[in-house]
Formats: structure tokens, sequence, C-alpha cells
């Protein structure tokens, strides 16, 4: 009965008054896909009584979704994260836009930036890592180049795609040698993260895991897409190639297991899944088990500078995710949305923006372009 009472607390929360003018008075979404990846996600544009905006943004969203998620965020002050949290649970790419806008918001009234907002800063720029785009060695190629070429310093690739008839030597010769042709084009003194989006099963992310130890990758980031004890335990045992799990999760509670089995090296929740406040508190239940965060992030660029933001304020921030588009379409794309363009780096490191909220102007004109859907 009491476990009761507590979850329904949130939804008997009395709204603002109606003179408040920090208040969400109304919301507006869009449904965005990139023309060429397909890639989608959801922006919302949070407005209060006073006239201020704050824009969040999440995976991609229903249009029924938007709607139950301006229900739960109208008439509620930015500082009611929890609230959304509850509210919007059977939802977390809404609740992730939402509560991240509200930090806009509250960044905005207070003229902070929003990593200063959340006590910060625990540095003063942040490490990135390109996710790459690309079917085979030539696709990665050009993405590769011009990733290095802005700026970047780490990079994911990813894992080639399993003919069900290779044998498994076969498969791990043709792993490495992307990655050794990936090594050659870029250069010396750059790091490679293997990304296999839980395509295999644990036995053969074992035995690829240990092939690849002497190729000291940063990490094998999701082997699989099994969460459980045992089949995990077949990877972190056999080999000491680090382990980034958690692109699918939005429950804190399969955090804790992954980190109570010792199961993963470093944790990568979704920044279209789950919210800065809901990824800061990932990340303290972490760093007891001093594993570091890097935010995995397959969205668009407003999502980008909420994680630089929050790779600010978190003492246990590894390195941020940032899509880096293999179409020129896609990318021309994302630099309209915003300006102040985030999806930059220098050294392998993206500055802090000093400027209140997210540091960034969007460009709502575009985002009317781009959205499969306004709601």
């Amino acid at each position: 009965m009491r476990r009761k009472i507590w979850k329904d607390l949130p939804a008997f929360a009395p709204q603002a008054a109606s003179t408040d003018r920090m208040a969400i008075a109304s919301v507006q979404g869009w449904r965005l896909r990139e023309p060429d990846s397909g890639r989608r996600y959801t922006v919302l544009r949070l407005e209060t009584r006073g006239g201020l905006t704050g824009y969040g943004e999440g995976g991609a969203a229903t249009s029924a979704e938007i709607r139950d998620a301006s229900a739960a965020a109208t008439g509620r002050r930015p500082n009611e994260s929890e609230y959304i949290r509850h509210r919007l649970a059977a939802a977390p790419a809404m609740e992730a836009a939402v509560n991240n806008a509200f930090l806009d918001l509250q960044g905005k009234a207070s003229k902070t930036p929003v990593y200063q907002f959340l006590g910060g800063p625990t540095r003063f720029k942040a490490r990135v890592l390109a996710g790459l785009e690309g079917e085979n060695e030539s696709a990665l190629e050009a993405p590769l180049k011009r990733a290095a070429q802005q700026g970047f310093r780490a990079f994911t690739v990813p894992i080639p795609t399993r003919d069900a008839m290779w044998r498994m030597q076969a498969y791990v010769d043709s792993v490495r040698a992307r990655i050794e042709r990936m090594r050659s084009l870029a250069g010396p003194d750059l790091d490679f993260v293997l990304d296999a989006a839980g395509r295999l099963t644990p036995g053969d992310a074992a035995f690829v895991a240990t092939a690849l130890e002497k190729n000291h990758l940063l990490w094998f980031d999701e082997p699989t897409e099994v969460l459980t004890h045992d089949g995990l335990a077949r990877i972190t045992e056999e080999s000491v190639l680090p382990v980034g799990l958690g692109r699918s999760v939005h429950e804190i509670s399969v955090f804790q297991n992954l980190l109570r089995w010792g199961a993963v090296d470093l944790l990568r929740p979704s920044l279209g899944l789950n919210s800065m406040v809901k990824i800061r508190r990932m990340a303290a239940i972490a760093e007891t088990h001093y594993v570091a965060v890097a935010p995995y992030h397959d969205g668009g660029p407003i999502a980008t500078a909420a994680g630089i933001h929050l790779a600010a304020s978190l003492p246990n921030s590894f390195i941020q995710q940032v899509p880096f588009p293999g179409s020129e379409r896609d990318a021309a794309m994302r630099a309209e949305l915003v300006s102040g363009n985030p999806e930059t780096a220098k050294d392998g490191f993206a500055p802090l923006v000093n400027k209140p909220g997210f540091g960034i102007d969007v460009n709502e004109k575009s985002l009317d372009r781009y959205s499969e859907e306004k709601v």
C-alpha cells in the first residue's frame, strides 16, 4: 500500500497558480526525419506564461505521445522534473524532451548555462566521439576523413554484418581488417570504438572481444542485446576489452543490475530515451562502482548541445557521442536547425558554450521545413 501511494502522489500534484509567469502555457512539437539516413527525433518547444521559451529533444515519438507530453507539461513549473518523470514513464522519449526543455528554461531564467545550473563545470571542455555511418569501408572513408578534419579524435566504427555462412574466424578477420583500414586512413593517435549495435550473440561477442584485445579499442559497444548476467559474463570474463552497454535502457534498475554484476565498463544511456536529470541519477550510481558514463546519441543537434552540458556537469563523464552524418544533406539539415552549432570539435573536445540555457538558437522555420508532422 505504501508503494502505491508513493507512485500515485505525483499525479495529484497541484498545477502552478494562474499568476505564475514561469508556468508552462503552451507546448509545440515537431517530428523530424533526416532526408538520407532516415534518423528520427522529436523536438519540443515549451513556452511559459511570461513568454520565455525552452527547447528539448527526445527520440522518435508518435503524435499521441506528443499530445500526452503537452498535457503533462502545461500548467507546470520547470522545476517539476519528478512529476514529469512519473507522468511520462511510458513515453521515455517525451520525458527526455520535456525535462531537458525544463532545464533550458531554468538556465535562461537564471541567466546561466545549463551546466552551471547543474552544479558544474567539472571540466571546461567535453571530449566527443564522432558516430560514423556506413555499411562498408568505402562508405566510411569520406565521413572519417571529414570528421578528423573537423577536429574529432575518436570515432565509432560499425561492425560488419555477419553472413550466417561465414566461419567465425573469417568474420573476426573481417572485423579486424575494418579497424586496421580505418586506422590507416585516419592516422596515428586516434581512438576507435567498435559498434556492434546488439547484433551478436553473447558467445560470438566473446569470441570477437578476445580476438580484438590487441587492437586497443576504446571499448566494444553494445556487443549483444542480451542483458542477462550469464550472457554478459561470457563476454566480460573472457576478455579485457572494455564493454559499453545501455543504449536501449531507460530504467535505472536495469543499470543497477549491470553495475552490480560487474557486466559493464562504460554506461551508455541514450539521450533520446533519458533526460539529463535521469542520466545524472544513473551516473551517480555508476560513480559508486567506479564506472564512467558515455551517453549514446543518435538524435539531433539540440540533444548534442544537451549532452555537452551534461558532460560538463558529471564528474565521471568519459566522452559524449555526436552523430556524424555520411550524407551532406543530413549534415546541412542539422547545421540549419540550430545556430551556435555544437557538433564541432577541436583536438577531440567540444568547448562549453557560456550562454544561458543550452546556449543555442533554434530555427523554427527549419523545424517546420524538415518536420514530418507538427503537433
